[in-house]
């Protein structure tokens, strides 16, 4: 029998989940048939989501007050989201945050705000659901790079550095959770409409920019991203592990 491209009841834990990407692929994830938890740092934020989710599907989420950056805090809120859900399949590693500096105006601050949410923040979620996963024997981790961690790209050296780590932590995981029956994979997307691209796709010379270096011509709709994350998640990926895809319309090939 094929495995299945489906998410149907596969209970799925998401960061970063009060708005942008995060907050459509818990609405599409929700609306593919997964039960879903929502992790973000706002609970009025979390609960105008999980209400949103619940209007357009009738499916009431799970919510957990979350700092990636807090250690204590990702395992709290992991806690929460297993037992509210009875269970963990798999897990979407969406938290993240840009500081859009030259290399020569990078202060300490900035570094640590960047790496420690968008790498430390990554990797410690994923150790917290993985110990759930890897003791049970199956799950799915989908870790969310950029395609600023695969090329060079001419700003934004400390996001560069902490979405590289994501991709090949992404890598060291998979090698280390094969034996235990869980697959980490990684999604690494380009400009996607989201409400924190929007300023900056506003001005006409930087949208003009971004489209000429993407051989498709347009930035991504947020749909786009779904099939991949579904994709991963689903048993239609059973022997896929340690890979990244780059959602990009092809500027991963052709370079910033």
């Amino acid at each position: 029998m094929e495995n299945s491209l489906s998410v149907v009841d596969k209970r799925i834990l998401i960061t970063g989940a009060t708005r942008g990407i995060g907050a459509f692929l818990a609405h599409g994830l929700a609306q593919a048939g997964a039960r879903v938890g929502l992790c973000g740092r706002t609970e009025r934020d979390l609960q105008e989501v999980a209400a949103a989710i619940y209007d357009a599907t009738g499916q009431t989420v799970a919510t957990a007050q979350m700092d990636v950056r807090d250690v204590a805090s990702i395992q709290r809120a992991v806690d929460v989201v297993r037992e509210s859900l009875g269970g963990l399949d798999g897990l979407v590693n969406n938290a993240g945050v840009n500081i859009r500096t030259k290399a020569l105006d990078v202060t300490e601050q900035d570094w640590d705000t960047v790496v420690d949410t968008d790498l430390k923040g990554t990797f410690f979620v994923a150790q917290a659901v993985g110990q759930t996963l890897c003791k049970q024997g199956h799950g799915a981790v989908v870790n969310i790079s950029s395609v600023g961690g695969h090329v060079a790209l001419r700003t934004g050296t400390a996001y560069a550095s902490a979405k590289a780590g994501v991709i090949h932590m992404t890598k060291s995981l998979a090698c280390e959770w094969a034996k235990e029956g869980v697959r980490v994979n990684c999604v690494a997307p380009w400009y996607f409409k989201t409400p924190l691209t929007e300023p900056l796709l506003a001005n006409e010379e930087y949208h003009r920019e971004v489209v000429s270096r993407t051989p498709m011509g347009r930035v991504g709709e947020l749909h786009e991203l779904l099939g991949p994350i579904i994709f991963f998640l689903s048993d239609a990926a059973s022997y896929v592990t340690g890979q990244t895809l780059l959602v990009d319309g092809g500027m991963g090939v052709y370079g910033f």
